[in-house]
């Protein structure tokens, strides 16, 4: 057993967990005197992963009761529903414990759940929509944080000075800058919760959801900048201090964005070589989405906006590369951890409001940033709409800034970087504690509950749940091509231009690069013509099912109708049994059609494969070969077709230009002896 734990004392993880355990061990045959137990109490070994594994069971379940009841849950958010929850539990262990052993910490946060959420809205992100609405995006998400965090924080050191905040709360100017810079964000999880369950339609959705994302690296700079004020003190600031605020402004967006985009394409090239190996290529896709983030965030540059463009830069390559397999796998994973990450994030934010040793009340403070931020939101859409509308193609209507200006919903972000807030240097940072967690708490829980009968009262349109038509495919793509054409003959390079150019240079170069070259060179044509057998066959299976329903249902009827003819009429004929006896049954007759059914549409496999299990690799190909050769056996059905419909359709021209001939020959006689007669007369 010594040697045993000689050789278990690996530099791993794990190690804390394996002292723990020699620890205990020894302890126990100390007192115990080495003598042998069947069933020992391991608790410190286990901890922490217990607890884990606890919490994630308790999420998962919280969310299968709470859609249980179909009416509760279309009028209370499930955001709600999680922060209830975690109230109540937090309120158990309190009461307890007499201390709150549980709550959100900013690393918790910041480096496990956040990421989760922004990798899968990131990666799952539709890129035409996002690029569309860029401007209105980076227009709401940069001026509008700027505009909501200096009126924010200005107005309440207004209130302050005019006595409508308590004077326990020792803040002075930067203070309330540095509060209203991180209470002015809105919050991704927060929209996403919310927005999700209202199904608004895919442009408001974007631009809010967009405005969400991009506005991390304005926070971030705004928080750090005010951070570092606060820390050199306001009499030591000067003037080249908010220029370099400027410039780290630049350096954090557009940094944050070059690394996801740099992470995108060492992802795409990856995923080219893996074909031999699928079964790492969902591993390999959350490692670079997750290291673009972790990247980011150790060169202090925007690591949200770093996870979004890696997402958004590698789903075409990612997606044409990997199989079908690891695509599901890739998207019921990400799906599964957000939807985790989400829920443990609402119960923990319940279960930090608990805890009354962390934050301390002012109403004049609360009731005043209340007020500020639901104002300076409003007004700023609105301005900002307004300018927004001079120059886009489709304008934002009156409900739509209406919902824009009721979705600046804050989250756990802001929770998180109050909390960070060191208490010696910002002496008001349990008040801002407090205010924050009643922001998020109204935000999510009254705006999250009124947005609904809201969006429905204001009759604002909502996402229709289909995908584009082939028809509405080609008529928007044709469209792009004209309205490019239209801005290269007017001399105007504007949004239709540049996204011509990069298609074609994505075409040139980025597709060769990142694309494996059987990919690269499958064309458009077998991809719609795959989507389009895939869909014929379904409304083939759905239409015989049908048919096949109808007469099993009928046929009784036809039976009993056809054996009380007989009997009617049986004393005046002389009944052939054998003719009777030969009547198909609804068993015969549903037989032969699922036999035509299949002998038509059925792929028939050309040989058997043996099936092994290995934990190093999958055995794939099956699909795209079984497609192909679906493929290639319509197409030569319908060139056999084709070939025989103008066979017969020459047939018939060379047999009517047969029939000319002959009777144009018919006549030329007649008219020859007719000639001479006529000359001799």
């Amino acid at each position: 057993r010594g040697t045993g734990r000689v050789t278990c004392r690996l530099r791993c993880p794990l190690l804390p967990w394996v002292h723990a355990r020699e620890e205990d061990a020894g302890e126990h045959d100390h007192h115990h005197g080495g003598g042998y137990r069947v069933v020992q109490w391991e608790w410190s070994y286990v901890q922490t992963p217990y607890i884990i594994a606890i919490w994630l069971l308790v999420a998962s379940v919280a969310k299968i009761l709470f859609h249980f009841s179909q009416r509760f849950t279309t009028v209370v958010p499930e955001s709600c529903m999680l922060i209830l929850l975690g109230l109540v539990l937090g309120g158990v262990v309190l009461i307890a414990n007499k201390k709150q052993l549980y709550q959100l910490e900013p690393s918790l946060f910041f480096l496990f759940l956040l990421p989760t959420i922004v990798g899968d809205a990131g990666y799952f992100m539709p890129a035409r929509l996002f690029f569309d609405n860029l401007g209105a995006i980076l227009t709401y998400a940069v001026v509008g944080t700027l505009w909501n965090a200096f009126c924010t924080g200005f107005s309440l050191y207004a209130a302050k000075l005019l006595g409508f905040i308590d004077e326990h709360v020792q803040a002075e100017m930067l203070d309330f800058l540095l509060f209203g810079a991180l209470i002015s964000a809105v919050d991704p999880v927060a929209v996403l919760a919310v927005f999700e369950e209202v199904h608004v339609n895919e442009t408001l959705f974007i631009i809010v959801f967009g405005e969400s994302l991009v506005n991390d690296a304005v926070t971030v700079v705004l928080y750090k900048v005010y951070i570092s004020f606060v820390e050199v003190g306001a009499e030591n600031v000067q003037t080249a201090d908010y220029f370099k605020g400027v410039a780290s402004f630049l350096i954090v967006s557009i940094g944050g964005t070059m690394v996801g985009l740099i992470f995108a394409v060492i992802l795409g090239f990856i995923t080219r070589f893996t074909k031999k190996v699928r079964i790492i290529e969902p591993l390999l896709v959350f490692l670079m989405v997750y290291l673009a983030y972790l990247t980011a965030e150790l060169f202090s540059l925007s690591a949200i906006l770093s996870m979004t463009f890696c997402g958004i830069g590698a789903n075409k390559y990612v997606e044409a590369n990997i199989s079908q397999k690891s695509r599901t796998t890739v998207k019921y994973t990400m799906k599964t951890l957000a939807s985790i990450a989400e829920t443990i994030i609402f119960i923990f934010l319940g279960i930090s409001a608990v805890d009354k040793s962390k934050w301390a009340w002012d109403t004049g403070l609360v009731s005043c940033t209340l007020v500020f931020i639901l104002i300076f939101r409003a007004v700023g859409v609105v301005g900002q709409t307004w300018v927004l509308n001079r120059f886009r193609l489709v304008p934002l209507e009156k409900i739509d800034q209406v919902v824009m200006s009721y979705g600046g919903l804050r989250g756990a972000v802001a929770f998180a970087l109050v909390v960070l807030l060191d208490g010696e240097q910002v002496k008001a940072k349990d008040y801002f504690v407090a205010t924050t967690i009643v922001v998020v708490f109204f935000t999510v829980m009254f705006q999250g509950l009124t947005i609904k009968p809201l969006v429905k009262w204001l009759k604002v349109p909502r996402a229709t749940n289909r995908k584009p038509t082939i028809n509405e495919e080609i008529h928007e793509r044709a469209f792009d091509h004209i309205l490019t054409a239209v801005e290269d003959i007017a001399g105007l390079q504007g949004y239709h231009h540049w996204r011509d150019k990069w298609e074609q240079f994505d075409k040139n170069y980025l597709s060769k690069l990142l694309l494996r070259k059987s990919v690269y060179r499958k064309s458009e044509l077998w991809e719609a013509y795959q989507k389009i057998n895939i869909r014929d066959a379904i409304s083939v299976i759905d239409q015989v099912g049908k048919t096949i329903q109808l007469f099993s249902s009928d046929w009784p009827e036809c039976s009993l109708m056809f054996v009380c003819s007989r009997r009617e009429n049986g004393s005046g004929v002389c009944l052939d049994l054998q003719v009777i006896d030969n009547i198909p049954g609804a068993k015969v007759e549903e037989d032969m059609e699922t036999h035509h059914v299949l002998a038509g549409n059925l792929y028939k496999p050309r040989r058997r494969y043996q099936s092994h299990y290995s934990r190093h690799f999958m055995p794939l190909g099956e699909q795209e070969r079984q497609d192909r050769e679906v493929f290639q056996r319509n197409m030569r059905s319908r060139m056999e077709t084709f070939k025989s419909t103008r066979y017969k359709r020459h047939k018939k021209e060379r047999s009517l230009k047969k029939v000319r001939r002959i009777s144009h020959r018919n006549k030329l006689p007649n008219t020859g002896a007719t000639g001479p007669s006529d000359h001799h007369q």
